[in-house]
């Protein structure tokens, strides 16, 4: 039997990088998923990825009360639960304690840290009745600094603690929470926060020294690890921080 069979998950992000690939892997291994985000276009190319008629696309911005309330009458109302809420979508923005002005602060910690607080306070009676569980996806850099990054590490930082304290709560309610903090991934995330192509790839490239384990990772990696924490295998597991990042960590800002 597959390893989700009969679930029901929720992954914002779902576009593109790390999203896809959670949402795409649960539904390989029999989970019914809605995919949310921003870019229609590049939700349905997600959905034609997949097993025909497990995933579904709902285009939402994950700031907007509206849209979070929809997502959730959704999976509610229309797919008959909820079990699985993989909070993936996110930014990153460049800034040092110098640069980063007030309104970029704002705007990373909205999209990082405010709507995955927003959306899973939302999910929670869902998630109770099912007994079923959170994925943050948090980062190495809310474990460790890094300089140039400042309001994105202490976003992570922050995600990292409110996976703790829900744990803490949610636990005599049945509910798991964990969160994943992968190192540098091949991804459009520093792109799309303004990295140009040539930089990108010479990030990249450095990158294979960053990580003691000498490249940077995959998508499909890190959602085997959010597929493990959504199953039942992991039905032990709650308040966790899992580091997937090559050593990055280890290595810290070198």
């Amino acid at each position: 039997m597959a390893e989700l069979s009969g679930k029901i998950a929720l992954v914002t992000g779902g576009g593109s990088g790390l999203g896809r690939a959670i949402a795409l892997a649960f539904a390989r291994e029999g989970a019914r998923v809605l995919v949310a985000g921003r870019r229609a276009d590049r939700l349905e190319e997600t959905v034609r990825s997949g097993p025909e008629g497990a995933l579904r696309a709902a285009s939402a911005d994950v700031t907007r009360d509206e849209d979070r309330q929809r997502l959730i009458r959704i999976c509610a109302e229309e797919m008959g639960g909820l079990d699985i809420l993989v909070n993936c979508a996110g930014i990153l923005q460049g800034g040092t304690s110098e640069t980063t002005d007030l309104d970029a602060w704002d705007r990373s910690m909205d999209i990082n840290l405010r709507s995955i607080f927003a959306l899973s306070r939302l999910a929670l009676p869902a998630l109770i009745a099912r007994k079923g569980c959170i994925i943050n996806l948090s980062s190495v850099a809310g474990l460790r600094p890094y300089p140039g990054i400042l309001a994105y590490c202490v976003s992570k930082a922050a995600v990292d603690q409110l996976t703790r304290c829900m744990a803490v709560e949610l636990g005599p309610k049945g509910v798991r929470v964990n969160a994943i903090n992968p190192g540098v991934v091949v991804t459009d995330l520093h792109t799309t926060g303004g990295m140009s192509a040539p930089d990108y790839a010479a990030f990249l490239e450095r990158s294979k020294t960053t990580h003691p384990l000498g490249r940077p990772g995959q998508p499909e990696e890190v959602a085997s690890l959010a597929l493990f924490l959504a199953s039942d295998r992991a039905g032990w597991i709650t308040g966790t921080t899992s580091s997937i990042d090559g050593g990055r960590a280890l290595a810290s800002a070198r």
